[in-house]
């Protein structure tokens, strides 16, 4: 099956004839015919009814089912002979989990945009073991990540640090700018709990038991603030969440005496990587961060 053979039945089909579709393809009608007939030969079914005297075509019904499939390949085909185009005009595949997208690239990629006006940007939210394998097929040229792990064939470099902090409306506390607490002082049954990472989870073992109930437990971090505007309760999440969440909802933002370890942020790189765009694009996170006291770059 070729680009020509599936050209000459689709244009067939739009005229409704051979010999029209022979004249605006500027062949000749046996020539187009033949391509027709190699398609039928190759298939090894009919796609056109043959009858003498019988000017126009009647598709058969293998015929009216391959409209599709023809369409398709001469979409792929195109696709295909554009790779080359794609690459000069720098698409840059990216991808983060949530909780870096929602609440600090945002502020990043106006910057990123404006600084590479020739970048087409394609953004993935992907979890971490998900990045990992897109990377390694060369789908994603960078990928921010929260977890790491070992991989023969995708690189893993810290990126940031930045602490947890606990999340709680207290209006006593107004006037200070960064109050702290103790885990002592927290309710577990007023807990809207995220499991951020293996050491998150070891710590709120140790200072809440594993059997301890929160009042909401999520998996996805979108659903975080909707909780956090109910009265009482509270939650734990890294800094650059915690604080955009707190201005936003007007909540207080408190350093965790005994705290958990700080989260640390990567970033991926596979074997078919784009140096420029990357560096690029972390010029400008870095740029960010470097305005918020909060988060310390590796």
């Amino acid at each position: 099956m070729t680009l020509a053979e599936t050209g000459a039945f689709l244009a067939i089909v739009k005229y409704g004839s051979i010999s029209l579709a022979a004249e605006k393809l500027y062949v000749t009608q046996p020539a187009l015919s033949r391509h027709l007939s190699a398609l039928e030969k190759e298939l090894g079914y009919c796609l056109i009814k043959r009858s003498k005297g019988i000017r126009t075509v009647e598709l058969t019904g293998e015929g009216r089912a391959f409209i599709a499939v023809a369409e398709q390949f001469q979409r792929l085909w195109k696709e295909a002979k554009n790779l080359p185009d794609l690459n000069r005009n720098h698409t840059f595949h990216l991808s983060s989990v949530g909780s870096v997208s929602t609440y600090l690239l945002p502020e990043i990629f106006p910057d990123f945009m404006n600084e590479n006006p020739g970048v087409s940007l394609m953004f993935h939210n992907y979890h971490s073991l998900e990045a990992y394998d897109y990377v390694e097929k060369g789908e994603v040229d960078l990928a921010i990540i929260s977890d790491d792990m070992f991989s023969r064939h995708v690189e893993t470099i810290p990126l940031f640090r930045e602490p947890m902090v606990c999340l709680k409306k207290c209006p006593v506390f107004a006037g200070l700018d960064v109050p702290v607490i103790s885990p002592a002082e927290l309710d577990p049954h007023k807990e809207v709990r995220l499991p951020w990472n293996p050491e998150y989870d070891i710590w709120h073992d140790y200072w809440f038991q594993p059997a301890a109930q929160p009042n909401v437990f999520l998996d996805q971090m979108s659903l975080l603030e909707g909780f956090l505007q109910r009265e009482d309760v509270w939650a734990v999440a890294p800094a650059s969440v915690g604080h955009a969440i707190g201005r936003r909802l007007g909540l207080n933002v408190f350093e965790l005496k005994d705290g958990p370890p700080p989260r640390i942020i990567y970033y991926l790189l596979g074997k078919e990587r784009k140096p420029l765009l990357t560096e690029a694009f972390l010029k400008c996170l870095k740029e960010k961060i470097n305005e918020l006291d909060y988060i310390q770059i590796l």
